[in-house]
């Protein structure tokens, strides 16, 4: 889809596995394999529970794969201990669901901007104030923000100061964990330009977390579906609404309203429930839900594979050897 050299990241049948009861084995990660693009944004879609957070946490360093490598600056960066992990985080920066939850209730905005730059010793302790007012502009809130404290701002005021403590120290990634979901609607589009702004400003490669199909696919420049630990399908994201394949995918996409306003288009649903990860049949994992389900889904585990240049389908009706 993109040249080779532009590739920031990338990760290599990464699989994650949970210990549960019984002697069982939650398997929230399952042999997956995404790039990530200098100055593009993935997004990684999927219901509740499918491993999005999972993967996205692995880039971050806040959890290791089972197996599988993530290579980031020609370094797997799970295997990265001590100091060498400590500076590697200044790289790739996240954005939580709940910023306010993520911030010290006693740290005034400037010191929660500005301390990621005093850890690393990019700045001076006398050059805090000058430091918040610049990335306080930068996310278009007032200088004065800077003496507040996070319970007196807003949820998007809050997502605001998030991501200028984000790009403060200047990453080239930033993984944005489902940065807008808790928003209004309106609130949610500022933030998503401001966003899209930041990127093109400053080339940041952007990992966003999202259930909404409708907005991933408003500024995504590539999108991954994920169900039940695997990746199912990855397409550009100007494509998903033509495009789209595998039948998980189009159901998520009959789900939504259409972005073009078409108001003849029906909206449908998924009747069944996805099965337990701790349960996972063998075969395709979307078989019990799948109109097209043949006795191959229930046998073998389809493989991700190139239908067409940047689009990748993990399905048996798309003529699997």
């Amino acid at each position: 889809m993109y040249d080779d050299r532009e590739l920031i990241l990338e990760a290599k049948h990464v699989t994650r596995e949970f210990p549960a009861s019984n002697n069982r084995t939650l398997l929230a990660c399952n042999d997956v394999s995404l790039n990530l693009y200098k100055g593009k944004t993935l997004g990684l879609v999927g219901e509740s529970g499918c491993g999005k957070s999972t993967f996205m946490r692995f880039l971050v360093s806040l959890d290791k794969p089972t197996s599988g490598e993530i290579i980031f600056k020609g370094k797997d960066i799970t295997k990265l201990k001590g100091e060498e992990l400590r500076q590697n985080r200044q790289h790739i920066q996240m954005v939580f669901q709940d910023p306010s939850g993520s911030f010290n209730p006693k740290m005034k905005v400037r010191d929660i901007i500005c301390e990621p730059l005093l850890n690393f010793n990019r700045i001076k302790p006398s050059e805090k104030d000058a430091t918040a007012k610049k990335f306080l502009k930068m996310v278009d809130l007032p200088e004065s923000f800077a003496d507040r404290y996070p319970h007196n701002m807003s949820g998007g005021q809050c997502q605001r100061v998030a991501i200028a403590r984000a790009i403060a120290l200047e990453p080239e990634i930033i993984v944005m964990d489902e940065a807008t979901c808790a928003l209004d609607v309106s609130v949610q589009k500022t933030i998503i330009e401001l966003v899209v702004n930041l990127q093109r400003e400053k080339d940041i490669t952007i990992g966003f977390i999202a259930h909404d199909l409708g907005l991933i696919q408003s500024f995504a420049h590539e999108i991954a579906v994920m169900y039940l630990g695997n990746i199912v399908e990855v397409l550009p994201g100007e494509d998903i609404g033509k495009n789209a394949m595998h039948p998980y995918t189009q159901a998520l996409q009959g789900a939504i309203f259409d972005l073009n306003m078409d108001f003849s288009k029906k909206i449908e649903s998924i009747d069944s429930e996805a099965p337990s990860p701790l349960d996972v049949p063998p075969g395709c994992p979307f078989q019990d839900r799948c109109e097209y389900c043949m006795d191959k889904c229930r046998k073998e585990h389809p493989k991700l594979v190139e239908v067409e240049k940047g689009h990748q389908v993990a399905c048996h009706k798309f003529g699997q050897a």
